[in-house]
């Protein structure tokens, strides 16, 4: 069993495709997302899911597809924004590196948009997404090694702030591996 070099959470909107993808090229390795692991089980968008099956079917999808990556997959890993909802996802997740990325609401409004095709954002999505943050910024923070503020910052700065978090630097060959620091004697 393997398990992911780092593990992206946070709220729709945090960056985490984004920033996961890019942590995932300087570190040489691949990139994951587990709501497009649910999306390709399913055969249809998440939204679609939501809408047919209700959110509990897709909790249960989410729940299978956070557990399968978590346990074979040695890259980076995103995670959907509500993963963290589940209290056995939070168990898996102890002891890993895993990282909160923290945005504002007046950001992720920006990179979600307000008639993107997110469920639990559909109606009034900034008051949506206010009460979600309350249900779920003390469950992020439970979990996360650290939390990354992405305000102000370009996604190169966010996974610069990563690596440094979490003290990886890209081995040679592209293998990611804890820094080194020298003591100064």
């Amino acid at each position: 069993m393997t398990s992911p070099v780092v593990v992206l959470i946070g709220p729709p909107g945090a960056g985490k495709s984004t920033v996961g993808a890019l942590l995932a090229e300087r570190l040489g390795v691949g990139y994951r997302d587990t709501d497009a692991d649910v999306v390709a089980t399913a055969g249809r968008p998440i939204a679609e899911i939501f809408i047919d099956q209700g959110e509990a079917h897709f909790r249960e999808l989410e729940r299978a597809a956070v557990r399968s990556a978590l346990g074979e997959h040695p890259g980076v890993l995103a995670l959907g924004g509500g993963a963290v909802l589940d209290e056995g996802t939070r168990a898996l997740l102890t002891g890993l590196p895993v990282i909160f990325l923290d945005v504002e609401l007046a950001d992720a409004v920006k990179r979600v948009g307000l008639d993107a095709p997110r469920p639990l954002l559909a109606v009034n999505p900034r008051k949506q997404w206010r009460e979600l943050m309350e249900r779920r910024r003390p469950l992020y923070t439970e979990v996360a090694r650290a939390v990354i503020p992405t305000a102000e910052r370009t996604p190169g700065q966010v996974a610069e702030a990563i690596l440094d978090a979490l003290e990886l630097r890209p081995a040679a060959g592209g293998a990611p591996q804890a820094a080194h620091r020298e003591e100064n004697a």
